[in-house]
């Protein structure tokens, strides 16, 4: 480098140096905590160049004398140059000493930083802030870019509602790095604390530009700043209709300031939460409620606790637990933050499951009305799963599904509402089949003593639930289960209405249908009974009902062998022949599938199907279809029926040779189709000799070999 760029650079660098000392020195604590980061981002710079590849790397001392050629060495230029050279060098070398002894002493300081972190997170796990603040500042002192220590000091700081103090500790955090999502988030808490919504939800979508698989956290969050906003101009609303002494405003504090009295009779307490549900009417009644500590002075009263024991059947007992469960419906009807407000009391939420099951009918019915308030939204039904066991609850609400009133829709809608939460269908995978679906299995044996519709919402649950894997195999392995549907299916036939006898059997032939995706013992030991009554339901006109017995035959029949020699003794193939002829593509995809199995095991079968579709007109039609799995299993019920002496011949005049070398071709984009056919080929060809003229002119010869393969695995 020329000495004149060498001594630009020197310059510039004793000017940058010069600055960081003067703002060191500084009475402002801001530039003093800039000139900190900058000091040591200097000074890692330094360390670097020192250690990159192991080689140190140091001025160019070299001097280039631009002297014009016979100058005298002694020359002004010379000295000039020696006197910058000198003075660089020991800059240079005063900087690389006091480099090394800022790496010593930062070294010291990093352990002490984070002896006083840990420090700070154990008070901070005591719930002791002051103390937790403290230490981390100290931390600070010691190391000043340890962003750990500022975004834990500013957690802290929120605690203590101290959020400006926290918001200035998340940007310096942001300063030492700024990718920290901690930073967003405390800050975000820091301006919600401040009420400052639009800011905080600015810093809770900053967290995407961190990390964009965030998503559904910031969605939680903005979700929190929403509520809150929404809490801070209820209560802005509410104060201003108290202050205009607004008559139902006014009502709601009066009330709630005499029932705030200690000692009263039942009565009192009863009268008292009657009048005031009837002034809560709005979202303002609901907002004063809160702010008047409503569920603190109801929730936490002697008298009205006592009463939510059901055990006592005092009138005016049961009337004062009656009036506060239907005060706390109003209260927290549409309202998230009354309703967060309400399972914060536990002493009234441990008792809703003994009052749900109370065998007083008007204690009970306002309890589920209660229940279902909080199932009509996303938040409400988390804070009801946090706060309940969910199997309890289940199991008390299919319960109340028995039961021959009202009660039994409003315990429906709120099972079939929580079916939908995540956080539920979490805790069934846990021990579904031991702790919720016994009840299941009891509603559909006493489904006589239930009322109609509500057994069908019930079975349709069951069907929701059993789309989660793990569930449906709980469900598919209960031997109690398959029992009580096959009962159902016997008093389903009893029914006078057709039109309620197909809509019950749509019902639980749906439940049965997909619980046989399953292959298990319980299954293959109840496989005869299982297609008998499938058969039993053949010959009725429905199409949904005939498609849901076919599809359970073709997944029962192959787990169970002894079922297809029953099924086949009851004519089976006669009926699947005039169903396929019939049409219906979902049908005749199970029909396919049936009659390949039949006929694979069954000689009977193989005979049937030549009686009843002549000269396989059916079949070869269905060798046109665009559903590879209706092609597939077509082709292998034909194989097996080549078996039989004198089928192949019957089919000389058609084409099904040129069918057959088509899906076997490789036109098919399923291997399985192509092998059925392949091997369907083969035996047609093994069966009747003729046939290989024909092949010979179709040039399907290569085809026939490639055959082979499939026919020594038969």
């Amino acid at each position: 480098m020329p000495t004149k760029d060498n001594l630009e650079s020197f310059l510039k660098n004793i000017d940058e140096i010069t600055d960081i000392i003067q703002d060191l020195n500084s009475s402002d604590e801001s530039h003093r905590q800039e000139a900190f980061l900058k000091a040591d981002k200097r000074l890692a710079l330094l360390k670097n160049k020192d250690n990159d590849d192991g080689i140190r790397t140091t001025a160019n001392r070299t001097v280039i004398n631009t002297s014009p050629e016979g100058m005298c060495a002694s020359g002004s230029t010379y000295h000039a140059n020696k006197d910058s050279r000198l003075m660089q060098e020991n800059v240079l070398e005063h900087l690389e000493k006091d480099a090394k002894e800022r790496a010593e002493r930062r070294k010291e300081n990093t352990a002490m930083a984070n002896a006083l972190k840990e420090l700070g997170n154990k008070a901070f796990s005591k719930g002791d802030y002051e103390t937790a603040v403290k230490c981390y500042s100290e931390g600070v002192e010691k190391l000043r870019d340890m962003q750990v220590l500022y975004t834990n000091r500013a957690q802290a700081f929120i605690k203590l509602e101290k959020y400006e103090n926290a918001i200035s500790d998340c940007q310096w955090a942001l300063k030492c790095n700024e990718k920290c999502a901690k930073a967003y988030v405390h800050m975000g808490k820091a301006y919600l604390g401040l009420k400052e919504y639009s800011e905080a939800r600015k810093c809770y979508l900053k967290l995407l530009d961190v990390d964009p698989n965030l998503e559904k956290l910031v969605k939680d969050y903005i979700n929190t700043v929403d509520l809150q906003e929404a809490n801070f101009k209820q209560e802005q609303v509410a104060l201003e209709e108290l202050k205009v002494a607004k008559e139902d405003a006014v009502s709601v504090t009066q009330l709630l300031q005499k029932l705030s009295k200690a000692d009263q009779i039942a009565l009192y307490y009863s009268g008292g939460i009657r009048l005031l549900t009837e002034v809560v009417k709005d979202c303002t009644g609901q907002t004063l409620f809160r702010m008047n500590s409503g569920f603190s002075i109801i929730g936490e009263n002697k008298i009205i606790l006592r009463s939510l024991d059901t055990v006592q059947a005092e009138a005016d007992q049961i009337d004062l637990c009656e009036s506060s469960l239907n005060l706390w419906k109003t209260v927290c009807c549409g309202n998230a933050e009354n309703q967060r407000l309400f399972f914060n009391n536990n002493s009234v939420v441990e008792k809703i499951p003994s009052l749900l099951s109370s065998q007083v009918p008007e204690i009970q019915s306002k309890t589920l009305a209660l229940v279902g308030v909080f199932t009509d939204s996303d938040y409400g039904r988390s804070l009801l799963v946090q706060s309940m066991n969910p199997h309890s609850l289940l199991q008390i609400l299919l319960e109340c599904v028995r039961l021959s009133d009202g009660r039994a829709s409003t315990a429906m809608e709120i099972l079939q509402s929580l079916s939908q939460d995540e956080k539920v269908k979490n805790y069934m995978r846990t021990n579904f089949s031991s702790a919720t679906l016994p009840c299941f299995i009891l509603i559909l044996r006493t489904s006589k003593v239930v009322n109609r519709e509500v057994v069908l919402h019930c079975i349709g649950l069951l069907g929701h639930l059993i789309e989660d894997g793990n569930i449906r195999g709980q469900v598919s392995e209960s031997p109690e289960c398959w029992d009580a549907c096959m009962l159902f299916l016997d008093e389903c036939s009893l029914l006078a209405a057709e039109e309620e006898q197909r809509q019950v059997l749509s019902a639980i032939l749906g439940l049965m249908f997909n619980l046989s995706l399953e292959i298990n013992s319980a299954i293959q030991e109840r496989g005869i009974a299982i297609t008998n009554k499938c058969m039993n339901l053949l010959n009725i006109k429905d199409g949904q009902v005939l498609m849901r017995c076919v599809g359970i035959l073709s997944r029962v029949v192959p787990q169970c062998p002894a079922a297809v020699e029953q099924v086949v003794q009851r004519g089976i193939i006669k009926k699947l022949v005039k169903l396929l002829k019939a049409g219906g593509k979902r049908t005749s995809v199970f029909a396919a599938k049936v009659l390949a199995v039949c006929t694979k095991v069954d000689s009977v079968a193989k005979k049937d199907m030549i009686k009843y579709d002549k000269q396989f007109s059916t079949l070869l039609s269905l060798l046109h279809s665009e559903d590879e799995t209706i092609v597939g299993n077509i082709s292998l019920c034909l194989g097996n029926c080549f078996e039989v002496p004198g089928a192949a011949a019957s089919l000389l005049q058609t084409d099904i040779l040129k069918l057959l070398l088509t899906h076997a071709g490789g036109d098919a984009q399923t291997t399985k189709v192509q092998q059925n056919a392949a091997i369907a080929l083969g035996k047609l060809c093994t069966a009747e000799p003729r046939y290989m003229t024909q092949l010979r002119q179709l040039n399907g010869i290569e085809i026939l070999h490639s055959c082979m393969k499939y026919m020594k695995s038969l």
